[in-house]
């Protein structure tokens, strides 16, 4: 699957769940994730509605990096990574619809 498509869905389902997205670019500096999303809390589904909100859980903030279907991260783009996850930051790989799902799930 295309990375455009799955960037997409990302956009879409994030924002369905009230959550915010940017798209990402160092400046000076290659390797940064594609988009960062921002989801105001925890969200669970049920069974009358997509998404609601449960408890009094913080706000969530993700790096995503968005790949086409089997396409592996960049040397750089896995350095950058392991810089960020030495900070606290949590930065997640999709390749795929499910991965989306699996991320905000």
């Amino acid at each position: 699957m295309r990375e455009s498509k799955i960037e997409k869905y990302l956009v879409d389902r994030v924002k369905a769940m009230g959550g915010e997205v940017r798209k990402v670019k160092w400046i000076g500096r290659n390797g940064a994730p594609d988009r960062l999303v921002m989801l105001p809390r925890a969200w669970a589904r049920t069974l009358d509605q997509p998404y609601v909100l449960i408890g009094d859980f913080p706000a969530q903030t993700i790096w995503v990096e968005l790949k086409a279907t089997g396409v592996e991260p960049e040397a750089h783009q896995l350095r950058e990574h392991t810089r960020m996850r030495a900070m606290g930051q949590r930065v997640e790989v999709i390749d795929s619809l499910r991965g989306v799902e699996d991320l905000l799930s």
